[in-house]
């Protein structure tokens, strides 16, 4: 196989496009040439997912039945080994390939037991090029299968069989276990992060209740010299998994769950209301992690809209409110979990972030509408309490657009509208501009001292800003420091919610805090306004936090601002 570092020059004009310059990647070089097409990216997140690749087989297998235990190391050099108890990938010489199942699987895109609805009737993997874009893009992958009776082994160099499929002794035990090390010609990192795929092993305890998933990590020992080792496990499945979500949480409801079947589309569904104002839903299809919500998602919002709107109206619960009833106000403060099992699942893209099966919307919202119109007749008290904050959600939603509204008035005043702390640069081109938000009066009088006037604006900002993840909206845009942001940022949201960032001031916006532990709580604070009320910025690159301790020179008349370069500052991630 090719390296993928490495470029044939061409030997003919690039104008002459002819046949000669059509080329056909055989095998694994397609994923080679083009690894981000398959995993997404080839930093950290594409990283991972070469572990949730060989995961989601053995899921596959404890769906079907034929697996309980999976198990997952991280190893000292990074490399990562899986092992789980099913069937056992099939050895056996295959047909039309002449040579072993085990190493198509491995090494043909498109090759594997998900296409057949006999073998997996239900699985994540619908392509066939899961594991053998893991074994494409590792330096080394070996795997071992014990089945029928004997141990079955096969080692890989970046895609490339070094040996055919060899049986060597007896074996009691059945099942596939996959070691592989990323290769560092096709990653840019190849550090593993043992409490981000801990994050996904323990979803996926609680998505396949019953099944017992272990991860250890071997590269650090405890005080007692033993690895660090965590055995994931629910016997209550998403139920379970809402409560864990809603552990920092004071719920208010006790938790509603259905978990049915309909025209081979199995359904299940948790949910509980908190005291909070933030919708958390989090929607899985076929144990995959659809980040990106698709029909199953819309579905259910839409049974939850229409069930409590219908219950409300019934029961004559809305007769007082003198504001319109949206289907937000439905969701806030709402924690739930959304699980489907597809047979056959339409995703986008191989990463599978959203669900586009059209037929899902219909059977969730009417499996979940008729369990939760069962669950509101037999727990009036709990549809009292969600309905009484559905109409507090609209009524500060309310407040909320005509405090919007006032600082929207005053964000297109222009410079008059600035607020008065804010000592703004005479620059007013926005990619130049640096905006430093800084603790207390204090310290924006120091960095006034130390800034350059020409492109770098101060606000100081009193104190503690408000935690708007406990705040109701209208109280958000109430609060005098975050106005102050509003305004010094020059951007507005509209009445639907979005951010309206034309206007935007500032494409660098610096976080610089005192650095002990109040400086580290107002950080937090800020950047949870910034995550919840403007998290385009944070996307797009503009928010940064100042790494301390920065601290002023002065030499005759000049200043000079000390310690960390302009580089130092860290990017905040999304």
């Amino acid at each position: 196989m090719q390296d993928s570092k490495k470029h044939l020059k061409s030997t003919h004009n690039p104008s002459n496009y002819g046949a000669d310059s059509i080329q056909v990647l055989e095998g694994l070089e397609a994923v080679r040439k083009r690894p981000a097409m398959y995993i997404g990216d080839i930093g950290f997140k594409g990283l991972h997912h070469l572990v949730y690749e060989v995961v989601d087989n053995s899921i596959d297998e404890a769906l079907a039945g034929y697996c309980k235990n999976i198990e997952v190391w991280i190893n000292e050099d990074n490399s990562i080994t899986v092992r789980d108890d099913g069937r056992g990938i099939p050895v056996e010489m295959h047909k039309k390939e002449n040579r072993s199942a085990l190493e198509v699987v491995m090494t043909v895109l498109h090759a594997g037991g998900k296409f057949d609805k006999n073998t997996y009737k239900v699985s994540g993997g619908l392509h066939g090029v899961g594991v053998s874009c893991v074994n494409a893009l590792s330096e080394h992958l070996k795997v071992e299968v014990e089945r029928d009776g004997y141990y079955h082994i096969q080692e890989y160099s970046r895609g490339v069989p070094q040996y055919a499929v060899k049986k060597l002794h007896e074996s009691k035990r059945r099942g596939t276990t996959v070691t592989f090390k990323p290769d560092d010609q096709i990653f840019i990192t190849l550090q593993y992060n043992y409490d981000t795929l801990a994050a996904r092993m323990r979803e996926l305890a609680y998505l396949n209740k019953g099944i017992s998933i272990t991860l250890t990590d071997l590269r650090e020992t405890d005080e007692k010299g033993n690895a660090i080792v965590d055995i994931f496990y629910s016997e209550g499945g998403l139920i379970e998994f809402v409560q864990y979500l809603d552990s920092t949480r004071t719920a208010i409801t006790q938790s509603f769950h259905v978990e049915k079947e309909r025209d081979m589309v199995a359904v299940e569904v948790a949910f509980q209301y908190n005291n909070t104002f933030n919708e958390n839903i989090h929607s899985y299809v076929n144990n995959i992690n659809t980040i990106e919500g698709g029909t199953h998602v819309a579905g259910f919002r839409r049974a939850i809209t229409r069930v409590f709107k219908a219950y409300g109206d019934k029961n004559k619960l809305f007769d007082k409110v003198k504001v319109p009833i949206t289907g937000d106000d439905f969701r806030e403060g709402l924690t739930a979990l959304i699980s489907v099992k597809v047979p056959e699942p339409q995703f986008e893209g191989q990463t599978k972030t959203k669900l586009g099966n059209n037929e899902v919307i219909g059977i969730v919202d009417t499996l979940v509408s008729e369990a939760l119109t069962n669950f509101l007749e037999e727990n009036p008290k709990e549809a009292k309490t969600i309905i009484d904050k559905v109409i507090i959600a609209a009524t500060a939603r309310q407040a909320a657009r005509k405090a919007r509204e006032l600082v929207q008035k005053k964000n297109i005043l222009g410079i008059s509208g600035l607020p008065g702390k804010l000592a703004a640069c005479s620059n007013r081109d926005p990619e130049r501009c640096e905006l430093f938000l800084v603790e207390g009066d204090s310290a924006g009088g120091t960095a006034k001292q130390g800034r350059n006037p020409g492109f770098q604006a101060i606000l100081p900002l009193r104190g503690k800003i408000l935690n708007v993840e406990k705040a109701m909206d209208y109280k958000v845009y109430e609060n005098e420091e975050i106005k102050n942001i509003f305004q010094a940022l020059g951007v507005f949201h509209n009445e639907n919610k979005e951010l309206n960032t034309d206007k935007l001031r500032y494409h660098k916006v610096v976080i610089m805090c005192d650095a002990d532990i109040d400086g580290s709580h107002i950080v937090t604070l800020i950047l949870t306004f910034f995550f919840r009320q403007m998290k385009e910025l944070i996307e797009q690159g503009y928010i940064y936090i100042a790494a301390p301790p920065l601290y002023l020179v002065k030499k005759a008349k000049t200043n000079n601002i000390a310690g960390p370069k302009p580089n130092a500052k860290k990017p905040c991630a999304a």
